[in-house]
């Protein structure tokens, strides 16, 4: 195979430039190991975070050719070697040095969401289908890819009142969840403004678990927030008996 060329973001917080590098390409390369040939070769100063190396550990992600995408996963004769192979880091973040951005906004939002709280009169018993169910959403791997790519994040700015694909995942998983007895809507609708997502899938498509995150996630749980606060059936009853939502 031929050599590829790589424009490669070098830089910080205050700013940086797209660094150019040529690699050999080998019969199976990955776009992590032409970064892993660079660093041993021509810039072992280059930051690069990665940790598995088998697409499960979600640390690799990036921007090849403006896509997001994890490097481990991206296959070198997948793309055009006919120009240059771009590799930025993700957008959504602020950059700490080259491809490595400051994810730890994530984590707080994290700590926003109330743990799995059993109902206490109920059977810990369930059903195949019920457990499927779930069982989709565990497999996010947390490379944050989905959350680089939605519009609300990556283009309006709006950290501070959303939470992101990410964490509609894990909140589905638990209000899905036949055994959790606790409603998260006044969270979803209030701190995490899950009302700002118009469902364009751009999340799903990024997603290498391929979790169908808007249709299986998203969506239900609009619906759960429209049911709480806008049903004006369940909004009469409510007041009829004097009940306050949960």
């Amino acid at each position: 195979m031929p050599d590829a060329t790589f424009k490669i973001f070098r830089g910080d917080r205050g700013g940086g430039k797209l660094v150019e590098y040529n690699v050999p390409i080998a019969t199976g390369m990955v776009v992590l190991d032409a970064l892993h040939y660079i660093q041993a070769h021509q810039a072992p100063d280059l930051a690069v975070r990665w940790n598995c190396k088998a697409g499960k550990c979600g640390s690799c992600s990036a921007e090849v050719n403006g896509r997001p995408r994890l490097t481990c996963k991206t296959r070198m004769d997948a793309l055009p070697l006919n120009e240059p192979i771009t590799v930025q880091p993700m957008k959504s973040f602020p950059v700490i040095r080259d491809l490595v951005t400051d994810v730890s906004w994530n984590y707080r939002v994290n700590r926003m969401i109330p743990p799995f709280t059993p109902r206490a009169d109920v059977e810990w018993k369930m059903d195949q289908r019920d457990v499927d169910r779930v069982q989709e959403f565990r497999k996010c791997i947390e490379c944050f890819l989905c959350q680089n790519v939605c519009h609300v994040l990556r283009d309006h700015d709006k950290g501070e009142q959303f939470g992101g694909p990410r964490f509609f995942v894990r909140i589905a998983g638990l209000e899905m969840h036949p055994l959790d007895g606790l409603s998260r809507t006044d969270l979803l609708k209030d701190a995490l403004g899950i009302g700002l997502c118009n469902i364009t899938k751009c999340c799903t498509e990024v997603c290498p678990e391929d979790i169908q995150i808007t249709d299986n996630a998203i969506i239900p749980l609009k619906e759960r927030v429209v049911d709480d606060y806008y049903d004006p059936v369940r909004w009469f009853l409510r007041k009829l008996k004097g009940k306050k939502r949960k």
